[in-house]
């Protein structure tokens, strides 16, 4: 280390510079494998993603869309072929109404508006049709590999069951539980399946769309 002078005279020990954030992560060893190296994550095609239906790309971000059958295989080969190390949140999204006729849209037209392209201008139009009512997604990051993100993705319509990726990455266990109490999403294989943030007595599944809207009738002002 270098001395320094002070602002007031005294002699004091220059600091080293912390390494720099920006600097490329090395390729990280798997626990027990005596300094084995895993390769990092250079992934361009998925191409060998087990139950692979589609792969969509939009905005910077890449969507790999899986048959909910072999959701636990595709997950275990992104984490042991391709890096992915860390799942970072579980999220299901109810499409209950989406693309139906008659359904108003956001500026109350009988046709719906083209959600893809808020600001296009001419006739509105209908969103296209989704697979089937719920998205499941599982947003994964291979954080010792050069941290490149990918979400997982599958379809499944009202009572049919995903699998429980707990063994694939333990941090699931949480968000899973969230999914099933919140959206109603049956868990298969799921070593604690029950509600996390409702009480266990609580009757239905708050987020879903066709969860009814509670509230209390309110008496404004000048009515009888």
């Amino acid at each position: 280390m270098l001395a320094v002078r002070g602002r007031r005279g005294q002699c004091e020990r220059a600091r080293p510079r912390r390494a720099s954030c920006r600097q490329q992560r090395q390729p990280f060893a798997e626990p027990g494998s005596a300094g084995r190296e895993r390769k990092a994550v250079t992934v361009v095609s998925f191409e060998g993603v087990p139950g692979l239906v589609s792969v969509q790309k939009a905005y910077g971000e890449t969507t790999l869309v899986v048959d909910s059958a072999r959701l636990v295989e595709a997950c275990t080969y992104l984490r042991d072929e391709e890096g992915f190390d860390m799942l970072s949140d579980v999220t299901p999204t109810d499409y209950l109404g989406w693309a139906a006729k008659g359904v108003a849209g956001y500026i109350g037209t009988l046709s719906g508006r083209d959600i893809n392209h808020p600001s296009s201008q001419g006739l509105q139009a209908l969103p296209e049709p989704k697979p089937k009512r719920f998205s499941v997604n599982y947003h994964l990051l291979a954080v010792r590999a050069g941290a490149p993100r990918v979400r997982v993705q599958v379809w499944v319509d009202d009572g049919e069951a995903v699998q429980s990726v707990v063994g694939v990455w333990p941090t699931a266990d949480w968000h899973e539980r969230e999914a099933y109490d919140l959206m109603g999403i049956p868990i298969e294989g799921h070593p604690n399946l029950r509600r996390l943030i409702m009480e266990d007595d609580w009757e239905g599944h708050p987020l879903r769309k066709d969860y009814p809207i509670g509230g209390e009738p309110i008496r404004f002002s000048g009515e009888e």
